[in-house]
């Protein structure tokens, strides 16, 4: 049995809606928890499908989780595995936080590599590069990432690009090595600092997070901690171009406004009005928008993942615009879905030119990853008519109740049961 979502558009969306934890920061935090000799209580943690793997990952690897109202309790002293399975490991991109954290705790482990969405290539290799850099002996074999070391010493990590998985995974590393660590040309996302803020209230050393260069003096005695997940930067800015799309009048509340800044800029651009003060962000529309031009890019400038759904809205901009996207080589192929819903695309290597429409109309449509399931429940609500959305499962792995939150909004959007 299959979930899909039906969609009838037109629904201006109106009120208030509160954003959950962050994913990205959670599907790191949560592997880190093993670390510590005691147990951490962890608030804010979303309720997801991603998540949900995490736990089973933890239990599986000897850990007791019990998890209610968004707060989780993880137990680490029971662990007593490094080698999660395939079927775990397969079903989502951050199972390989997990292989750093394994092997600071055995010396060794043996860690299917990463599933989750299909963005294109999506190597691993500075993660290894990072490990080996720390003195661990790496290998990839029939799919399963196999490290041991018998220690771990601090060093430096130089990453070719500042990617977030292989700066969480350079951190985990770095804090079961003895010695110090410096990792040049880190990620800077705000999902690495909250990483690293966990990490010190756990008894880690971590200095310089959010910029390039990233410190840890590590083999230092970690506990467990009380920590609150940060809010989602991804369903922030999700919710802020529904409710622009549909002419809405939307608060969205326990937000980071600074962390949206790069999306507020092209709204603005656009025409659409945002204010935000402390913790919540105000937009405003009233449906007319004008072209812009888009470029990917690392924190802080335009996220990959709000790619997208802003796609999505620019469908219906007046004029041209063109997206390029500097991150994933498959982001574009949601557009083809938009194309069965009247929207005028182009692809051209790693650039989308979007031709506006008047009108976007329903259709039946497949998310074929997370942020393009986003992506097309944004359209459905700008759309004439009804559209039926199959691929639920992926938009399901990242938003926490996304499409209760849209309801209570005014959306027409229904969650359905199909054999199919």
């Amino acid at each position: 049995m299959k979930e899909k979502f039906l969609i009838q558009g037109g629904a201006r969306l109106e009120g208030e809606v509160t954003v959950s934890g962050g994913k990205n920061a959670a599907v790191a935090i949560l592997p880190a928890a093993l670390l510590a000799d005691s147990p951490s209580v962890i608030e804010n943690v979303p309720d997801i499908n991603d998540v949900r793997v995490i736990i089973d990952m933890l239990e599986y690897l000897g850990a007791k989780v019990t998890f209610a109202e968004n707060v989780m309790t993880i137990d680490p002293r029971g662990v007593d595995k490094y080698d999660p399975p395939y079927e775990l490991a397969s079903r989502m991109r951050a199972s390989y936080y997990f292989a750093p954290v394994l092997l600071g705790i055995f010396k060794r482990c043996e860690v299917p590599l990463p599933g989750g969405c299909d963005l294109g290539a999506r190597p691993i290799d500075q993660t290894i590069k990072g490990m080996e850099a720390l003195g661990a002996r790496v290998d990839t074999k029939g799919g399963v990432l196999v490290a041991g070391a018998e220690e771990l010493t601090g060093g430096d990590i130089f990453l070719e690009m500042p990617s977030v998985g292989a700066t969480v995974n350079s951190m985990l590393t770095a804090v079961s090595a003895s010695g110090s660590t410096t990792i040049h040309n880190a990620a800077k996302e705000p999902h690495i600092v909250d990483l690293a803020n966990f990490l010190s209230s756990m008894g880690a050393w971590v200095k310089g997070a959010g910029t390039d260069v990233i410190r840890i003096r590590g083999g230092r005695h970690l506990h467990g901690a009380n920590y609150t997940v940060v809010p989602d930067q991804i369903e922030t800015g999700t919710l802020m171009i529904a409710a622009a799309a549909t002419g809405g009048d939307v608060l969205i509340t326990g937000a980071i406004p600074t962390h949206m800044e790069a999306l507020s800029v092209k709204l603005l651009e656009m025409g659409v009005h945002v204010t935000s003060e402390d913790d919540w962000i105000h937009v405003r529309s009233n449906g007319n928008f004008r072209a812009v031009n888009v470029k990917t890019q690392v924190y802080p400038g335009f996220p990959t993942d709000l790619q997208q759904p802003l796609s999505a809205l620019l469908t219906v901009a007046k004029g041209t615009s063109i997206v390029t996207e500097t991150i994933f080589e498959s982001r574009f192929r949601f557009l083809e879905e938009l194309r069965k819903m009247g929207a005028d695309p182009r692809v051209i290597e790693t650039t989308a030119i979007i031709n506006g429409v008047d009108q976007l109309v329903g259709a039946r449509v497949h998310a074929t990853d997370l942020r393009a399931g986003a992506a097309l429940v944004i359209a459905a609500l700008m759309a004439e008519g009804t559209t039926e959305i199959s691929g639920v499962g992926y938009i399901l792995r990242g938003y926490e109740c996304f499409d209760e939150k849209l309801r209570r909004l005014g959306a027409h959007i229904e969650r359905v049961t199909s054999e199919e």
